[in-house]
């Protein structure tokens, strides 16, 4: 089998990147209005603003992505919109983009990443607390409603 590669946004993949954080939303949760805008615009929304997003490519096959996108500190970057084909998933392609984005994270030299998730992501929370993601509190007035966890990974 030919290896996953990592590989940058294009906007030929705009399409894999809304679809693959579509279908997580809707078999997990629910897609908030957020989450369509977004995902319907990466580059006005994560790209144009410093943003990053990335893929794991096998051969033309795009199997899954995460972005990385900038917060109030230009030091700070929120781990976001990961998603992972539903017949690729348990075979360690999103721990692959989480290590992907760390390493990348420290040679931009930036001090943390963070994120919001679900506790009832068991093993997404597992695999956060595995790669050093402690948890903060969740502000109120947090941009996602189905989030009741924030966390975040120092980088320095």
């Amino acid at each position: 089998m030919s290896p996953i590669n990592i590989i940058p946004f294009d906007n030929q993949y705009a399409n894999d990147f809304y679809k693959l954080n579509i279908e997580w939303l809707s078999t997990y949760f629910y897609v908030e209005p957020f989450d369509e805008e977004v995902l319907s615009r990466p580059n006005t929304y994560i790209i144009d603003k410093g943003g990053h997003i990335f893929f794991a490519q096998r051969e033309s096959t795009i199997l899954g992505t995460v972005a990385l996108m900038p917060t109030a500190n230009p030091l700070v970057f929120e781990l976001t919109k990961m998603a992972v084909l539903p017949d690729m998933r348990g075979q360690k392609i999103g721990q692959k983009l989480l290590k992907f984005c760390i390493a990348f994270a420290k040679h931009q030299q930036w001090e943390a990443l963070m994120l919001y998730s679900a506790t009832k992501l068991e093993n997404a929370i597992y695999i956060y607390r595995k790669y050093g993601f402690k948890e903060l509190p969740l502000e109120a007035n947090s941009p996602y409603r189905r989030s009741d966890i924030k966390m975040e990974l120092r980088l320095k």
